[in-house]
């Protein structure tokens, strides 16, 4: 299978890539933890049918320590117990956050303040941000139907 579109060969695609990769910096900086991230990127990731999100944020969180136990349980998230309260926080919200036409309300102030209960306000504004940066991949990556299974960890820098 080939993507629709060659992201990375066409100048209008990389100078966008280039700025929201900026933004995720931002994030990646942040004092949110860097395994709620990428539990986030993948969760996101799961739900949108990003396969090469789900294979790209999978392959970069086993690199960096994260067990198979986790990573093959994030889909079921509600029903493991290998979860913390704060990443059941932002596991939700997550959810919540990427399913907004199918939640009438979008996300929930119980969801919201459970999200609190567990980060700080600076760790709220990187969550938010990466749930609405990974759902930007996310459609990219759909739309133009990006090929899964090849991504090696680090292959972007």
């Amino acid at each position: 299978m080939d993507a629709r579109l060659n992201l990375y060969g066409n100048s209008v695609a990389t100078k966008f890539a280039r700025y929201i990769n900026s933004a995720g910096k931002v994030v990646s900086d942040s004092t949110l933890p860097a395994a709620t991230q990428e539990l986030v990127k993948i969760r996101a990731s799961q739900i949108n049918g990003c396969g090469y999100c789900t294979d790209m944020h999978t392959k970069d969180a086993a690199h960096a320590g994260e067990s198979a136990q986790r990573l093959h349980l994030v889909a079921a998230w509600r029903e493991a117990k290998v979860f913390t309260d704060a990443e059941r926080a932002a596991l939700e919200l997550t959810e919540q956050g990427t399913r907004i036409a199918d939640a009438a309300g979008g996300v929930t102030d119980a969801a919201w303040a459970d999200a609190a209960k567990h980060h700080d306000e600076d760790q709220l504004a990187a969550l938010v941000s990466l749930i609405a940066l990974i759902n930007a991949y996310n459609r990219m990556n759909v739309i133009i139907q990006q090929p899964a299974g090849d991504y090696q960890p680090g292959q972007f820098g």
